[in-house]
């Protein structure tokens, strides 16, 4: 059978990106532990489910196996079995993460599936996974044997459903930070428009500093599959649509927060690209994203604001970057407990002296730096209440879109007079909370929906990708 032009596009692109002294014949598998990570408020668990030999080469950078950035709720950890020697490490964070803070978990107990992935090991290795205690340091919750040879390891998979698409191919996958977009609720009929859409929203990215300096460092590859109609569902508005990966609105009763609960599917069509970031895109209007450190990003692809949701959704999920609003209802909750937040753009600022952004703030700047934080929650009580009747209602797009501009243009003209508009310092106000938490600017794309990183967020996902790439 022949192949099609998308295809012989897709393997042409591959070719070139592995052809390099670091991906030749000692080029290693991926290896990928796909388990059950269960639990409660209280309590987590774990249990192996199988572990899967991908179809594609590993597309890491053999030059950095180690991850010292301290980002993750979690941290895996890939050891020889019996010297013990440290072979592979990665912080991330997790969906039952997250859902453990919310009041379901307080009286239900639910599990999620996850994967890990790395390096195909020559020899037996023992997998630790890692969790933060109560001061934020690593400590082991579980760890599993790992065989590569077992007999029950999966080595043979199905074809893949469709090829991808290399978007920008910069060079081998082993130098690049590889970024796999891949499209949900999109009909073969709208193949075209999903590329379009890829195309658009990471020319944006790379718009936007530091990708912007760091574009060379990237390949792009674009996946979809098609679904039997358009958009993904949206349960609170009655639709209930086909999803190819299982992305869907409403996780934890947000009416605006995408994620996919089904990481077997999302996985199974990942694993056709070469990859270390994935953002999905869904096909619909209504406002909403999410992101997941290490693991996966979302945005509506046809909402008016969808440049910035691609921008700040990956924001959390290739930087750990923590949202720095606090006006919004979100289903999760911080805790009483607040130890120092291990996410490198927000702080409780217990000891202004050890600042972790210290090197950024200017002698004489008071710790913490003020701004119209009075005025700005009273605009904002007016406006989150105007969002959730809109919602309700059931309004056109337009009407919340048009919202949205009139809060940014509202919180531009308070901020850009302030004499602090541009100081680096510590402001109140981030993490989900209005009081405890502060962010080191004004106004930064992980505080509202502005064009621009601050210089915190910048030099945070700077590490990352040096981490990938060099």
């Amino acid at each position: 059978m022949g192949m099609n032009a998308a295809g012989l596009r897709f393997w042409l692109a591959l070719v070139c990106a592995l052809a390099s002294p670091l991906a030749n014949a000692e080029t290693p598998a991926t290896l990928r532990v796909d388990f059950q990570h269960s639990g409660n408020a209280q309590a987590e668990h774990f249990a192996l489910e199988r572990v899967v030999v991908e179809p594609l080469p590993w597309p890491g950078n053999p030059a950095h196996p180690l991850d010292d950035s301290n980002r993750g709720m979690n941290l895996f950890e890939v050891s020889d079995a019996k010297t013990g020697q440290l072979l592979y490490s990665r912080g991330y964070s997790t969906i039952f993460g997250e859902w453990r803070t919310t009041d379901e978990a307080r009286t239900v107990d639910r599990a999620f599936q996850e994967s890990l992935r790395f390096p195909m090991p020559a020899q037996p290795v023992r997998v630790r996974v890692l969790a933060r205690d109560a001061q934020n340091a690593f400590a082991p919750v579980w760890s599993v044997d790992i065989d590569p040879a077992a007999l029950d390891v999966v080595r043979e998979l199905p074809p893949a459903p469709v090829q991808p698409i290399a978007i920008r191919n910069n060079g081998p996958s082993a130098q690049k930070v590889d970024l796999l977009i891949i499209g949900d609720g999109y009909t073969a009929a709208e193949m075209g428009k999903f590329e379009a859409d890829v195309r658009r929203l990471s020319d944006h990215l790379f718009s936007v500093s530091p990708f912007k300096e760091r574009a060379n460092d990237f390949n792009v590859w674009a996946l979809a599959v098609p679904t039997g109609a358009s958009g993904v569902p949206r349960p609170s508005e009655g639709k209930n649509t086909p999803s190819a990966t299982g992305a869907r609105y409403d996780i934890f009763g947000s009416e605006r927060y995408v994620l996919t609960l089904d990481n077997r599917a999302f996985r199974e069509l990942a694993q056709y690209a070469p990859y270390e970031f994935v953002e999905i895109l869904v096909n619909n209007v209504t406002y909403g994203g999410g992101g997941i450190f290490g693991q996966f990003s979302t945005a509506a692809a046809s909402n008016d604001w969808a440049n910035y949701l691609f921008v700040h959704e990956f924001g959390h999920h290739f930087a750990g970057l923590a949202d720095e609003y606090y006006t919004s209802a979100v289903a999760y909750q911080t805790g009483d407990v607040r130890p120092e937040p291990w996410e490198p753009n927000v702080t409780t600022l217990r000891d202004p002296a050890a600042l972790k952004w210290k090197e950024h703030v200017a002698a004489g700047t008071p710790l913490p730096t003020t701004w119209p934080k009075a005025a700005y929650e009273a605009f904002q009580r007016d406006y989150q209440k105007e969002r959730a009747a809109l919602r309700k209602a059931q309004r056109p797009e337009s009407e919340m879109s048009a919202l949205f501009q009139r809060e940014r243009a509202y919180t531009n003209k308070l901020f850009s007079p302030d004499p602090n508009y541009r100081v680096i310092g510590a402001f109140e106000g981030a993490n989900y909370e209005a009081h405890g938490y502060y962010r080191s600017q004004m106004q930064c794309l992980m505080f509202d929906r502005s064009d621009a990183f601050c210089q915190v967020c910048r030099d945070a996902v700077s590490t990352i990708i040096d981490l990938y790439s060099r």
